[in-house]
């Protein structure tokens, strides 16, 4: 019997109820990773910046990476370790640089963590924020001092993942900052920090994970929980070097080197996809859509309004994270989820 494998998306920088603050998905990452073989998730998911969880069946997919592997283009190779990189942004101040450097140092000594070695970007990369709609995108002033800085941890240092440490301004949006510091707004950088990452994916077809270099928030007696994780360090990047230690590597099929092995795992094997009920407009979710069991969860409300009715995908919704581990549960034992209820139908005759 080939392993149940499922998908659990929560897009970033759209204020997802659930997973749009500092690894606050993770319980449900953990939970299902109980009923299922294989869970492939991503970044968003995983990072909860000092705090972090190792999930021996997940596989942690960058976005880019995500929606290559779903359109079968790229598929997922598990693997023991990863080389891990270090890129760091020219524009992080000296001390706050060392704080970074120091957080690899812990994570290489107390975790076992493989980092190879650290680039300096030849410029600033500039990171400016931007919110429209509610929802938070960026951009990079100096997209090709990124990628040379990434070539160089490839090909010259022979890291085979990156981790990306970009300097962001303190000087955010001060009330979409307080918001999401509250538990009920949007994370602000989380838009721009997936430019980075995806640049990078699309460019090498390697692992990457990106973590903010702030200078440290004024202590805030109202903190939420759910934003906490950010407030307890001077760096982000724990979450993200254990994320990145066992990344899956990208399969292309159009390399000349491809050769198949017998744990690749491609878009035709996953069996479900769980989303919010108001997020299924990613590309990822349209082509799986075709294929298995889309689950969409109620209560995990965002701002993209984008439903899977209108979409023409079929799914089965539910209330909550907590219902959907039952839904998958029952699916990968062959039973229906209708059966499970009080209201399951008779049986129509079809006259042909």
């Amino acid at each position: 019997m080939r392993p149940y494998t499922a998908i659990l998306i929560i897009p970033t920088g759209i204020g997802a109820a659930i997973g749009g603050y500092a690894g606050d998905a993770l319980p449900v990452a953990k939970t299902l990773a109980q009923v299922v073989d294989r869970l492939i998730t991503h970044p968003n998911v995983m990072n909860g910046a000092m705090l972090y969880w190792n999930i021996p069946n997940a596989l942690y997919v960058e976005g880019y990476g995500l929606d290559r592997f779903a359109a079968g283009e790229w598929g997922l190779r598990p693997v023991h370790y990863n080389k891990i990189g270090l890129l760091l942004d020219q524009g992080i101040e000296a001390d706050l640089r060392l704080r970074q450097l120091q957080a690899v140092d812990a994570a290489r000594a107390t975790l076992g963590i493989s980092v190879t070695d650290y680039v300096i970007t030849d410029a600033p990369l500039n990171i400016e924020l931007r919110l429209t709609d509610g929802a938070s995108w960026g951009t990079i002033g100096n997209p090709d001092s990124l990628l040379r800085a990434a070539d160089t941890l490839i090909n010259k240092v022979g890291a085979n993942a990156i981790a990306v440490v970009a300097r962001f301004s303190n000087e955010v949006d001060s009330e979409a900052d307080r918001n999401y510091r509250l538990g009920k707004g949007v994370d602000p950088i989380a838009g721009a920090e997936a430019v980075i990452s995806h640049l990078i994916v699309r460019e090498f077809q390697i692992p990457c994970a990106h973590a903010p270099a702030f200078l440290p928030p004024p202590l805030d007696i109202n903190l939420s929980p759910r934003s906490a994780a950010e407030e307890i360090g001077y760096t982000f990047l724990p979450s993200v070097l254990v994320g990145l230690n066992k990344a899956p590597q990208f399969i292309v099929k159009d390399k000349h080197n491809y050769i198949s092995e017998p744990n690749d795992i491609w878009a035709s094997q996953v069996d479900a996809v769980i989303v919010p009920a108001t997020a299924c407009g990613s590309s990822a979710i349209l082509t799986l859509s075709q294929k298995c069991l889309i689950v969409t969860i109620e209560e995990n409300e965002t701002l993209s309004q984008v439903p899977s009715q209108p979409l023409g995908v079929k799914s089965l919704q539910v209330n909550s994270y907590l219902e959907a581990v039952g839904v998958i549960a029952a699916h990968k034992a062959g039973v229906n989820p209708s059966a499970l209820t009080s209201t399951i139908a008779s049986l129509n005759l079809l006259n042909i």
